[in-house]
């Protein structure tokens, strides 16, 4: 999963250990984000510093260690999530006669290889995959946030005093010192409305999440971030609307599976084991037909359910797991379980949030 944070402005008097120990501190908070591998990058001259915690899925060696910086040195970079396409993006590099010497063979390299060749904009709307990262441009003195296209990943960001903080998630942002807690009023307004708080806002005043497929930059000469939108979905939808699939009924089933597959083929990228959440529904199902058809070994799946049986999904998740053959794995929960869950629901969670799926969704991740 990986997890973030960091901050720039407002450091002059503190020295590369205090620094450090400051982003030791707010990544601390989101340490089950990343339990594999920490890092830190801090730097007194330029008050900017930003903090990595890794969860290794590509490239298990010290050479995807975070921050990392590009081979110029020009970048710097902290990176949640995963670039599927990023191998065909390295042969992309390479037919442009770009002479990157690579230390290893993980997605955010990649990134910062196409960073130094195209730009942050021009690379990123290369990629396919789902992302949030931080960079600083070390030329420019600039701090670039970036979300991929469906806001798979979280991000958020604000002025606080004199220090611009960011981060993937509120815990580790509220440990920086000029952190203040003011709620949002118009936040709890829309939560009471949603049920969650939506983007841009957070529950914190100041506070906010970076939208889907966009891109943020500031400085300390430019306070106010500039945002753009590298994609829309709903610029997508009306561009689909306007040219509308013209083939058959069958040839419509044909391409969504080959669409599908190649999607699903693309994410099953990995250096570490693989595994699916099954509920035996329509959507769960065939993307773990479509793993298993790709895959040499039996998939691994995982399921909840309950001893109630208008809530009990195993019934349906289990004839499925038996047709495709997938080692699976069954969960019953019993109100003892939920109720011992929502106890740690404020420190799961940093806002409201009124989905009552999180109980079962955080045991079958669990």
């Amino acid at each position: 999963m990986c997890g973030f944070a960091g901050f720039i402005g407002n450091c002059a008097n503190l020295s590369k250990k205090d620094g450090e120990n400051l982003l030791k501190l707010m990544n601390k908070e989101i340490h089950y984000r990343g339990p594999d591998d920490e890092g830190y990058w801090y730097s007194p001259e330029q008050n900017v510093g930003i903090g990595h915690r890794r969860l290794s899925i590509i490239d298990l060696s010290l050479a995807g260690h975070q921050p990392m910086k590009s081979n110029s040195g020009r970048y710097i970079i902290a990176f949640n999530g995963e670039i599927y396409n990023h191998s065909q993006i390295r042969n992309d590099l390479a037919l442009k006669n770009d002479n990157s010497q690579w230390q290893g063979k993980s997605d955010t390299e990649t990134l910062l290889a196409g960073f130094e060749h195209w730009g942050i904009k021009n690379t990123i709307e290369r990629t396919i995959g789902m992302f949030a990262f931080s960079v600083w441009d070390s030329k420019k003195n600039i701090l670039t946030l970036g979300r991929d296209r469906m806001g798979e990943k979280p991000l958020y960001y604000g002025w606080q005093k004199d220090s611009f903080l960011f981060g993937s998630e509120l815990k580790a942002i509220k440990k920086h010192p000029s952190f203040d807690s003011e709620i949002n009023l118009d936040a709890v307004t829309l939560f009471l409305r949603h049920g969650y708080v939506p983007a841009p806002y957070s529950i914190y005043k100041n506070i906010y999440k970076l939208e889907p497929g966009c891109l943020l930059t500031v400085s300390l000469t430019r306070r106010d971030p500039q945002i753009i939108r590298y994609w829309s979905l709903v610029d997508k939808a009306l561009s689909s609307a306007n040219k509308p699939f013209k083939g058959s009924a069958v040839d419509a089933v044909e391409q969504l599976e080959s669409l599908t597959k190649d999607a699903i083929k693309q994410q099953m990228i990995s250096d570490v084991p693989l595994g699916a959440f099954l509920s035996g529904g329509v959507d769960s199902s065939t993307i773990v037909a479509l793993m298993q058809s790709q895959s040499s070994q039996p998939i691994k799946t995982f399921s909840i359910g309950f001893h109630e049986d208008e809530y009990d999904e195993i019934k349906y998740a289990r004839p499925v797991a038996e047709h495709l053959k997938t080692d699976h794995t069954e969960l019953y929960v019993t109100p003892k379980d939920a109720i011992k869950v929502i106890q740690e629901l404020p420190s799961i969670y940093c806002e409201p949030f009124s989905d009552s799926s999180q109980i079962p969704t955080f045991l079958v991740s669990k």
